[in-house]
């Protein structure tokens, strides 16, 4: 089940996110790099996004299995557990994301898409229209892609498939 975060959420949540870094991103980033995550993906942090916009919290058998946020017009923190990946998850939560972005008039949405994350991005019609990158010192660098997508009803029901039982 998709629905809001609740501050009783948050040490989950937490630890669902580190836990998915911890996974996915010391085979492709420096050290410094994946500590700059952990730290941008902080307790604070996700409190900020969820009093600036919208957290939310996929969940199965009360555990927070995928999270992502829209604060303004951007889509960030979105996470699917590592047993979790690959199931559609993070398909749904992103689904829900730019639906609640429609409901908010927002045309267009922006995300920092990371290394692991570049094809999923991709596969749901985002397109890379930056390549950045943050020095997190001793000379390493963590590089990411600004990716948008402009948000209409068409593309949201494509990038579903038009069937989304957790929807509504």
């Amino acid at each position: 089940m998709i629905r809001l975060f609740k501050k009783s959420d948050l040490v989950k949540l937490n630890q669902m996110i580190h836990k998915t870094i911890d996974y996915s991103y010391p085979t492709v980033y420096p050290d410094r790099a994946v500590l700059f995550f952990k730290n941008y993906h902080s307790e604070n942090n996700i409190l900020e996004r969820y009093k600036n916009g919208k957290v939310l919290v996929y969940e199965i058998n009360d555990n927070v299995v995928a999270t992502g946020s829209i604060v303004g017009n951007e889509i960030s923190g979105v996470f699917v557990e590592p047993e979790s990946q690959g199931h559609g998850l993070g398909r749904k939560v992103m689904f829900e994301l730019e639906t609640l972005a429609q409901k908010m008039d927002i045309s267009e949405v922006t995300l920092s898409v990371s290394l692991p994350s570049k094809r999923f991005y991709e596969n749901l019609n985002y397109k890379i229209i930056k390549e950045s990158q943050i020095d997190v010192g001793e000379g390493q660098l963590l590089r990411y892609w600004i990716a948008m997508k402009n948000i209409c009803h068409n593309e949201l029901l494509s990038a579903d498939g038009g069937n989304n039982p957790d929807a509504g």
